[in-house]
């Protein structure tokens, strides 16, 4: 299980380096949805350090703080479910 867990943030930090990079090249990008999505499934942490490594969706405040609700939600549930995992 937990190498599910660190596969899918390492998947989600490098989906993160590639939308920057599209980003900088002007290229079709990530839909913000689909990274949030990511974050939602698991990869929060991925998501996270992505943002934080490549600087990338920082300053934007309604991604972060959408980002935001899904960690308070995971925490949430984990809270709730702890003892089922």
């Amino acid at each position: 299980m937990i190498y599910i867990f660190f596969l899918l943030n390492l998947l989600i930090l490098i989906i993160f380096g590639w939308d920057k990079r599209l980003a900088v090249k002007h290229k079709k990008r990530i839909p913000e949805n689909t990274l949030l999505g990511l974050a939602f499934i698991g990869g929060t942490a991925g998501a996270v350090l992505g943002m934080l490594i490549f600087r990338h969706k920082i300053s934007k405040r309604s991604f972060l703080l959408k980002l935001g609700m899904i960690i308070i939600i995971q925490f949430f549930l984990f809270i709730l479910y702890k003892d089922y995992l």
